[in-house]
């Protein structure tokens, strides 16, 4: 496993919680918490943003991906809409959550709690070289299902 090196700062809001920080020494993401003054309550079928009260300077080659956690899911419905979110190298503002209830219940989300995860990963940029055919394959053009699984 490589440790990369990622300046983080504080902002005022968020001063007192925890730093993103991995559960396990295993886990993939590292959990991202809650940086609000009030509780905010998300309605069925609601969106809210949510900062984290970090912002970043991720090094050049990398994004931060952001994804639902598994627990909010599977026990709440609450999931994050455009997952994964990704955070570019070259953004400096504060990191913030999209979050949607896909329950019919409502949701609160109290500060501090640990609302998505957040991985660290490599970007590789695609270079356009136009042709006019493409290979063929057994799938051809077949998608959405066409695949028969």
């Amino acid at each position: 496993m490589t440790n990369i090196d990622v300046r983080l700062r504080r902002l005022p809001h968020g001063a007192d919680l925890e730093l993103p920080s991995y559960a396990t020494m295993g886990a993939a993401g590292m959990d991202l918490l809650a940086a609000i003054d009030k509780s905010v309550r998300i309605p069925p079928a609601g969106r809210v943003l949510i900062p984290t009260g970090i912002a970043i300077a991720l090094p050049p080659g990398f994004e931060l991906q952001i994804r639902p956690r598994s627990g909010l899911a599977l026990k709440h419905g609450i999931t994050v809409p455009n997952t994964p979110g990704t955070i570019d190298e070259d953004y400096r503002g504060e990191i913030q959550v999209i979050m949607l209830n896909a329950s019919e219940e409502y949701f609160l989300v109290t500060r501090g709690m640990r609302i998505a995860q957040a991985v660290l990963a490599p970007v590789v940029r695609a270079v356009w070289v136009e042709v006019e055919t493409l290979d063929e394959t057994a799938r051809g053009a077949g998608g959405f299902g066409s695949t028969g699984r």
